[in-house]
């Protein structure tokens, strides 16, 4: 007779979720998902504001 050989444990199957995903916040909810920088003083925002204001607001 042969014996079946052990097979691994699985990792477990996520859980299906039937709740609205409007109702959670996304990432680019925040200013962090748009890349902005989350700390900073208010010189080197003035800075990054005139490195890239476009041309036509001078």
């Amino acid at each position: 007779m042969s014996t079946a050989p052990a097979s691994e444990p699985r990792d477990p199957k996520p859980a299906l979720v039937f709740d609205d995903p409007l109702d959670r916040q996304s990432s680019d909810d925040t200013d962090r998902g748009w890349g902005e920088r989350t700390e900073g003083d208010s010189v080197a925002d003035l800075k990054r504001f005139l490195d890239e204001k476009p041309p036509h607001h001078l």
